[in-house]
């Protein structure tokens, strides 16, 4: 190593790369950065000098990344979580910190989640600020960049079916909030009210189903296919709430979590109805990855969230459907 070379290079230079290359336009780069654009522009020309490649070249979708560039991002992307973790501080007091945390969520975890730890957070933090967004197929890729600090979704139990629909990738680690098991949701004058439920009648009616992102197919279609069944899908639509929205002016059937179901039908004035069919319960994980852990407002906020989840167990008659 040349401590002599290392001297010379400036360091700023290379957070600008790591924001341009997650970026792909100057303009954004800039933004993220506090800078004007023509102070990203003249990084930019520097560091196509030290790195002796263009790094980033106009094509018809935007600025595209060399090769060069591409394999420069990955080895930067984890040297910027080294230089975070080595700078970060050695203590942490949330009521004088003004950290910002970025986290993924399933919709539901607004109404059934987040209650239980916001008031909290925003009293022991009250400077902090929590950036939420939708989970997406893009997530654990954004928690393996630094992206996101957590993630919160459902998946199944058993390491086959979740071999299945959501396998997270190497570094990404989780612990369980709580658990729960799918149920059906229906217009409160769907003719099914008036009918002997069960597995024939929920695969005579349509159904409206919530798009996937980790799988074209929810663990429910996994295992009526294994019975050689299958539902008829009507509508998909991106999240539960405008689905639950949907049932009620339609007949048509939303297969969701129970815990969602029970809310919207208060709310919406919907029924609900067992799954007349056994599939394994959901467990919901709060995910992060593993280059974290000396994070300490990370392991605050993680522990605070851990702490104040209790996981409640499904039900024994659930449990004996098998």
């Amino acid at each position: 190593m040349s401590i002599e070379n290392l001297a010379r290079l400036d360091l700023n230079l290379l957070v600008n790369l790591h924001v341009l290359l997650e970026q792909r336009n100057v303009t954004r780069a800039a933004e993220q950065l506090n800078l004007s654009q023509s102070a990203i522009s003249k990084s930019l020309a520097r560091l196509r000098i030290l790195f002796d490649d263009p790094l980033l070249e106009r094509s018809g979708y935007g600025m595209e990344p060399t090769l060069k560039a591409k394999h420069i991002q990955s080895e930067l992307k984890r040297l910027m979580i080294d230089i975070e973790r080595i700078t970060a501080p050695t203590t942490f007091n949330p009521f004088q910190s003004s950290r910002k945390f970025h986290i993924a969520v399933v919709e539901s975890s607004y109404s059934l989640i987040f209650p239980k730890f916001i008031a909290e957070v925003l009293s022991s933090a009250p400077n902090i600020t929590i950036d939420s967004c939708r989970w997406g197929a893009d997530t654990f890729e954004r928690l393996q960049r630094g992206e996101l600090d957590f993630a919160i979704t459902g998946k199944d139990m058993k390491p086959e079916d979740e071999a299945r629909t959501l396998t997270p990738p190497k570094g990404v680690v989780s612990q369980e909030l709580y658990q729960d098991e799918l149920c059906c949701l229906v217009s409160s004058k769907h003719p099914c009210l008036e009918e002997a439920w069960d597995l024939e009648q929920y695969l005579a009616y349509r159904h409206i189903m919530v798009k996937n992102y980790s799988n074209e197919r929810w663990l429910v279609d996994l295992k009526l296919a294994e019975k050689q069944f299958q539902r008829n899908i009507a509508l998909y639509v991106p999240d539960f709430n405008s689905a639950a929205e949907l049932c009620s002016h339609t007949e048509l059937l939303l297969t969701a979590p129970k815990r969602f179901a029970e809310n919207a039908a208060m709310k919406m004035g919907l029924k609900v109805l067992p799954l007349p069919l056994y599939v394994p319960p959901l467990t919901y994980p709060l995910f992060w990855h593993e280059n974290r852990s000396r994070d300490l407002a990370h392991s605050w906020l993680k522990q605070l969230i851990v702490d104040r989840y209790d996981i409640n167990a499904i039900s024994t008659d659930y449990q004996n459907m098998e």
